[in-house]
């Protein structure tokens, strides 16, 4: 005997509850998965580090006269247990000396601080150049090509220039600082991915909807704010992370390119000095470094937050 219609809508119901109940069934969130997979990847780093700094061979590996792995000894590589007892110990041994972990903090947070200037200022120019090429395809004929080859330029050559041109400015009393001349290289390495990414996601909505936009009369404006920008939000959130690092990366260069002081890219320079008879000494600031990509990502992560309806499909650049 052929099923009802009311048979069916109930069989129907009743799939679509089970199928609601798996997914509400206790398991580990996504999320968290992820934590904990990073947490091992820590851990297993820190194992093989312990087990070859405990068995590799004190001069290292050489093949053909190339060293292709590091030498163990407790200067080169020490053990994590010393970096770890370093960090409380205090910079120099002058009784008003900071400990090391506090040091490292402070200029952790300098270097954040300008990191996020530049990361603030290459998002609004990637956003800008974005837009502008989404709109008008000769301006991406024409700047895209720019774009790309920007990065093409070592930091390291153009850090003492930025500085240079940026103390031959004068605007009234506006003085231009050191700091400033980080914060431009920082957004000069965070605006690429933002602008590549974002222009990506405002191409991404479908002919058909877009089609849909024009027989409706929709103008170029209400498009971007209805359809285009929810559609890149899957691609311009990698973007911003991946820009946040940057930035992040180029704050450090730039800090050791000027010799700006107070920023965790001065202390690896300084710190680095003191290897030869202080070995845990010159990692702190280079966890530092780690920490402040770490934190400067995970802010960002939090944008994602906010725009969670819009994450749908998000890909990586």
């Amino acid at each position: 005997m052929p099923a009802t219609s009311e048979q069916i809508a109930q069989q129907t119901a009743e799939q679509i509850a089970s199928a609601r109940a798996a997914r509400r069934r206790p398991g580990v969130h996504p999320r968290l998965r992820g934590g904990l997979f990073g947490l091992a990847g820590l851990a297993l780093l820190a194992l093989v580090w312990e087990f070859y700094k405990t068995f590799g061979p004190a001069d290292g590996v050489i093949l053909n006269g190339v060293t292709v792995l590091p030498r163990t000894t407790d200067l080169a590589m020490p053990h994590l247990a010393v970096m770890a007892e370093r960090l409380v110990e205090p910079v120099t041994g002058a009784a008003s000396a900071l400990p090391l972990w506090a040091a490292v903090l402070q200029g952790s947070l300098f270097t954040l601080g300008i990191a996020a200037v530049g990361w603030l200022v290459g998002v609004t120019v990637g956003l800008a150049l974005a837009l502008l090429m989404q709109r008008f395809r000769l301006a991406e004929s024409a700047i895209l090509p720019w774009i790309i080859l920007s990065q093409t330029v070592p930091l390291i050559a153009i850090a003492p220039l930025v500085r240079r041109w940026g103390a031959q400015l004068q605007l009234g009393e506006f003085t231009w600082e050191s700091w400033m001349s980080v914060a431009l290289i920082a957004s000069y390495l965070a605006f690429f991915p933002v602008s590549i990414g974002a222009l990506r996601g405002l191409g991404s909505p479908d002919a058909n909807h877009v089609d849909l936009m024009r027989c409706y009369a929709v103008g170029w404006w209400k498009t971007l704010w209805r359809l285009r920008l929810p559609a890149s939000v899957g691609y311009l959130l990698p973007a911003l992370r991946l820009a946040a690092v940057s930035a992040v990366v180029g704050s450090v260069v730039a800090e050791v390119s000027i010799g700006l002081r107070g920023g965790i890219g001065r202390l690896i320079v300084e710190y680095a000095g003191a290897a030869g008879g202080d070995p845990g000494k010159p990692w702190a600031p280079i966890f530092g470094s780690i920490l402040v990509g770490l934190v400067a990502a995970g802010l960002v992560g939090l944008i994602g937050l906010f725009l969670r309806r819009f994450r749908r499909g998000e890909v990586s650049i």
